[in-house]
């Protein structure tokens, strides 16, 4: 089965704009850099554009040594990478029903977001002794699924602030499935940037065929699909706008909607190498589970 890598995204800070990669290191973790930041509001929530949609129009880029801000109205803003914007002390913050050591960035940094969202935040980091753990009942699932490859992907997979996994993996044609639906409907495609991949595959995969898939493996980077990504309404925010919709979020839900909720795209562990590098257009090896 041929296939290939169609792009690699990051997204520094969650919920906000993401950046497009050519190439990224990759490590158990994930991606570099990929959701090592949260917002928290006032009364100690994480937030994300269900709740605050303007979020989408915060845009990250790196520099040699900083993550740059920018936002309609708003002077850009460089996060010190080497964590030199670091308040002292870690505190424990909370993602959905997991908790995670972190450290405050710099109040000139929390203001920066608070003026743009208009609400009292604060940008955390996390911390560099933070050990978060992906979900270990669909890890130990997978594993025991698949005795062979049980060396490889036992153990603790450690990563920042994403929902429940180091990586999110999406299938291009299942897109173009979902656009195609949309169509017919005589409603505009989306891009995929809607639904906040790390990595888009593209080649001989038919659509939704990553359901059936254990793994797929580039540049010897070994990745384990361990649990289809449930999707919120998040995929109705024009990414490019922050105007939300009911679209795909209605159409995928009348097809795609399975005993754990809609889903698109696969969350996924992986077993790299030391020095693994991921460029778009490495081939891509598919390995179904049947």
């Amino acid at each position: 089965m041929s296939a290939r890598i169609l792009s690699l995204h990051i997204y520094p800070i969650k919920s906000c704009a993401g950046i497009d990669l050519s190439e990224s290191p990759i490590d158990r973790a994930g991606l570099a850099h990929d959701r090592r930041w949260m917002l928290i509001s006032a009364d100690g929530q994480f937030m994300t554009q269900r709740q605050w949609p303007a979020m989408a129009l915060i845009r990250t880029a790196l520099t040699a040594d900083a993550l740059r801000l920018s936002a309609p109205g708003m002077a850009d803003l460089d996060v010190p990478l080497d964590g030199s914007g670091l308040e002292p002390g870690a505190e424990t913050v909370a993602v959905w029903s997991d908790t995670i050591s972190a450290q405050r960035e710099s109040a000139a940094a929390g203001q920066w977001f608070s003026d743009f969202l208009k609400t009292p935040c604060r940008l955390f980091k996390v911390d560099t002794a933070a050990r978060r753990n992906a979900k270990p009942d669909w890890v130990s699932r997978w594993v025991d699924a698949h005795p062979d490859l049980a060396d490889a992907f036992t153990g603790e997979h450690h990563f920042g602030f994403a929902d429940g996994f180091p990586l999110l993996i999406a299938n291009q044609a299942s897109l173009d499935d979902l656009n195609a639906r949309l169509q017919a409907k005589g409603v505009a495609p989306v891009p995929m940037n809607r639904f906040r991949p790390n990595i888009v595959v593209d080649g001989e995969w038919e659509p939704f065929e990553e359901d059936h898939t254990a793994m797929i493996t580039a540049a010897g980077v070994r990745m384990a699909f361990v649990k289809p990504c449930t999707r919120c309404s998040i995929p109705d925010i024009d990414q490019r706008t922050a105007q939300q919709y009911d679209e795909p979020g209605r159409t995928l839900a009348g097809y795609r909607n399975l005993e754990i909720g809609v889903v698109f795209g696969q969350n996924a562990i992986l077993d790299a190498p030391a020095g693994a590098r991921l460029k778009v257009g490495d081939g891509v090896e598919i390995e179904l589970d049947f």
